[in-house]
């Protein structure tokens, strides 16, 4: 008889939003559910937002960035989300646009909501991503009707995230606060990630399927080849990228599921 494969353990882990205590505990929690070897060549992969709302997002990237030192055996891969496209257009780390054009284009067709979300106007304003304006903006509204929380600063909730650097939210020397390895992490997240041969267990047995990665989802009714090609290149011309940030354009979220690759 031949021996059966080995599996390798793929685990997804959803939204941070700056929660220090919350990922550590979600960190030892998936240490003690797991095989020591098998947790320690697992394959994790962050699926974005790791800013905005709680007040540890410096703490967070520290813990995130510490991963391929103290696991090597691990494969770990970052994704972008919403808020961590948002919080890197305000720190200019976004590629420029591939047709020429300046981000300030972009602004245009969500101009409407510009006083309402207090869009950014201090230092580089001038040609940032929309997304980066929004971020650092100061909304009029304090209620957000919708969570039923207040929101924090913007309406993205950034103010903890200047806090957790040490500046006030919507300060532009949050660009000299945010320490370089932070930047590059920022600037190296990626819009899509595949993976191939990942063994799923269903009612009708185990599956070998390929798993996308996306912080939101793809959008219905548009060619996925099409869309990958477009997350990744990281197409910036897209003032707000629905793969990332919508709801009902995406394609709803499939139930959590345990996934195992060779």
């Amino acid at each position: 008889m031949s021996e059966p494969p080995k599996t390798r353990a793929v685990i997804c882990v959803g939204d941070i939003h700056g929660f220090i205590t919350k990922l550590q505990s979600l960190w030892k929690n998936l240490e003690g559910s797991l095989d020591r070897s098998e947790f320690e060549t697992a394959t994790l992969i962050f699926l974005g937002d790791y800013c905005d709302r709680g007040p540890a997002t410096r703490q967070v990237i520290d813990f995130l960035i510490s991963l391929p030192s103290r696991y090597p055996r691990q494969k770990h891969v970052f994704l972008c989300g919403n808020h961590d496209l948002a919080f890197a257009a305000f720190l200019r780390l976004l590629p420029a646009p591939a047709d020429g054009c300046g981000f300030s284009e972009g602004w245009r067709e969500y101009e409407a909501s510009e006083e309402r979300e207090g869009w950014f106007k201090g230092e580089g304003y001038e040609d940032m991503h929309l997304q980066g304006r929004r971020w650092s903006g100061k909304i009029k509204v304090k209620f957000n009707t919708v969570k039923g929380t207040e929101y924090q600063g913007s309406i993205y909730d950034a103010g903890p995230t200047f806090e957790s650097y040490g500046v006030p939210h919507g300060s532009a020397d949050l660009v000299k606060a945010v320490p370089d390895d932070h930047k590059k992490f920022l600037a190296d997240l990626v819009w899509v990630h595949e993976e191939d041969d990942v063994f799923v267990n269903t009612d009708d047995g185990v599956k070998c399927c390929k798993l996308i990665a996306v912080h939101a989802g793809l959008e219905k009714g548009k060619d996925v080849k099409e869309q990958l090609k477009l997350l990744k290149a990281r197409d910036t011309r897209v003032p707000k990228v629905e793969a990332l940030s919508g709801r009902k354009s995406v394609w709803d979220i499939p139930e959590v599921i345990a996934c195992f690759i060779l």
